[in-house]
């Protein structure tokens, strides 16, 4: 049975619960934001702070990550950003109308009257991505869902890593389907899963997910790129 463990506001969270609640606020802050473009920015601030602040509280239920092969996490990052904005530019370069969701392009430079609101929306926009997002993540997809895939009953039976086809093909398309840019997040996300594979560790995943979104956020304060954000 799913155990239980730190409380949120004096009630008990399984441990299923605290893998799901910050991707799920996440989630549905994104889906407001998408929704109500005037919300856009303040969305994205809220949901970074608050998935932040649940994974720290909920802390203690997650998987304890070992950072070996760290090196390898850095090289596929490296690669990760090669692969998706390289992908991206050629598949709209070769299919412009390949079917992707809607979703309106923001420039924070033009669209954010306050100064003190557009800078900290480029701080969060950038940090988010590299030291909340990753943790989330992976947790989220690649520890609690691929795990649950191939142990339905109690997630915590399967290993880390551990290599079952189903949970490669559920997982990645199901990563794939919260972003935007789909046909280039199953590459990246089948480049993550074969790292899991052969490390049979989080910390690499987390480590290349944050090199590939500090690096892709770079790249499009530097280009003004925003259709990447």
């Amino acid at each position: 049975m799913t155990q239980t463990g730190k409380t949120v506001f004096n009630r008990p969270i399984r441990d299923d619960t605290a893998y799901f609640l910050p991707m799920a606020v996440f989630l549905l802050f994104t889906f407001a934001g998408a929704h109500w473009p005037s919300f856009f920015v303040l969305s994205y601030i809220i949901k970074t702070l608050l998935a932040g602040w649940l994974l720290v509280v909920l802390r203690r239920h997650y998987t304890k990550i070992n950072w070996s092969y760290a090196w390898l996490g850095v090289i596929v990052g490296i690669v990760g950003i090669v692969q998706w904005v390289g992908m991206e530019k050629l598949l709209l370069h070769v299919w412009p109308n390949y079917p992707r969701p809607g979703a309106e392009v923001v420039d924070p430079f033009t669209q954010v009257s306050s100064p003190a609101l557009l800078w900290t929306f480029i701080a969060v926009r950038l940090v988010g991505p590299a030291l909340v997002v990753p943790f989330m993540e992976e947790y989220f997809w690649r520890d609690f869902l691929w795990r649950m895939v191939i142990a339905p009953n109690d997630f915590k039976l399967a290993e880390i890593g551990e290599w079952d086809w189903k949970a490669i093909a559920i997982v990645t398309v199901a990563f794939a389907s919260v972003h935007i840019q789909w046909m280039t997040a199953i590459v990246w996300g089948a480049m993550i899963a074969a790292l899991l594979i052969r490390t049979k560790s989080l910390g690499p995943c987390i480590i290349a997910h944050a090199v590939t979104n500090l690096l892709l956020g770079i790249y499009v304060l530097y280009t003004h790129d925003w259709a990447f954000w």
